[in-house]
């Protein structure tokens, strides 16, 4: 079979200097793991492993892994976690978390300090939005850093499949007012993102500007504050994850089954329940975000 040389065309237009291929793992941090654990699994997750050294869990399905963060470190100025849930971290899979991590450094990036345990990986990382973290991981494929720093829980299924296809489709950030260009500036020089065009949207939710990631793998939405509906200025975070499928109907289906329920109104229209769908509130502000992702059909 000959290469086709559009495919070349196309990969020459689209840098990827770091190697970026996906997202390795979102973090949550909250003192009620297992509140939010019992969330997760009704979502499709399941426990597969816990930390050598630390109060931190992780959740698996499919190609996605979530850690629940539930630790308390004893470092000086430690905020400890809350009972509402927040996304502290999204690891980055790269070509070579090193390299990444000084080209990152070089262009602007502020770096989180570590402080590695016995038996533990030193996975770099960098300052996102608020309070979050970055990280860098090359250990993605045959050997892991979940080999390293988890031990398995025995009887457990270690790649539970994943429900209706659901994979990583992106992140939603709320930032402050007139912070969209500052942002999207961030994620351009540091990762080589680019801009979506407005006509160009997903799922039920057009709002703010969407960023695809040099890997085509997933994406980044941004959105600011409505004037007297929301207001986040100072309060900038990652709100909530993105879970792509190929038959969004289906996904919904399997999910009620499950207990979980959705947001009623756009998504009740034929059409826009094609599209996406968005779950209910859990435990003071955890959704996820159900998109029609093509690319899996």
């Amino acid at each position: 079979m000959q290469p086709n040389p559009h495919d070349r065309e196309a990969l020459h237009e689209v840098p990827n200097p770091l190697g970026l291929d996906g997202i390795e793992f979102v973090e949550f941090a909250t003192s009620r793991p297992q509140a939010l654990g019992q969330v997760l699994e009704m979502m499709g997750f399941r426990p597969v492993a816990r930390h050598r050294s630390r109060e931190v869990l992780l959740y698996r399905q499919g190609p996605m892994n979530v850690v629940i963060n539930a630790h308390v470190s004893a470092r000086p100025q430690h905020s400890p976690p809350t009972d509402t849930p927040v996304i502290t971290a999204v690891a980055l899979r790269v070509r070579d978390a090193a390299t990444a991590f000084q080209r990152a450094l070089d262009r602007g990036a502020w770096a989180v300090p570590t402080r590695v345990e016995v038996m533990e990986l030193n996975i770099p990382a960098i300052h996102g939005v608020g309070a979050s973290r970055i990280y860098f991981v090359d250990r993605y494929q045959e050997f892991s850093i979940w080999d390293v720093d988890f031990v398995p829980i025995p009887t457990v299924e270690r790649q539970p499949p994943a429900l209706a296809g659901l994979h990583w489709f992106g992140i939603v950030q709320y930032i402050g007012t007139d912070r969209i260009d500052d942002w999207c500036e961030f994620y351009r020089e540091l990762f080589d993102f680019d801009e979506l065009p407005d006509s160009e949207r997903f799922g039920i939710l057009p709002k703010g500007r969407i960023l695809r990631s040099p890997c085509r793998s997933f994406y980044l939405q941004l959105i600011e504050p409505e004037p007297g509906i929301v207001d986040v200025d100072g309060d900038e975070s990652l709100q909530r994850m993105g879970l792509g499928t190929p038959d969004v109907p289906a996904a919904v289906a399997a999910l009620r089954a499950r207990g979980v329920e959705f947001v009623d109104g756009p998504g009740a229209e034929p059409q826009a329940a094609q599209r996406g769908a968005l779950t209910k509130s859990w435990l003071g502000g955890v959704m996820f975000e159900l998109v029609h992702d093509p690319r899996a059909a």
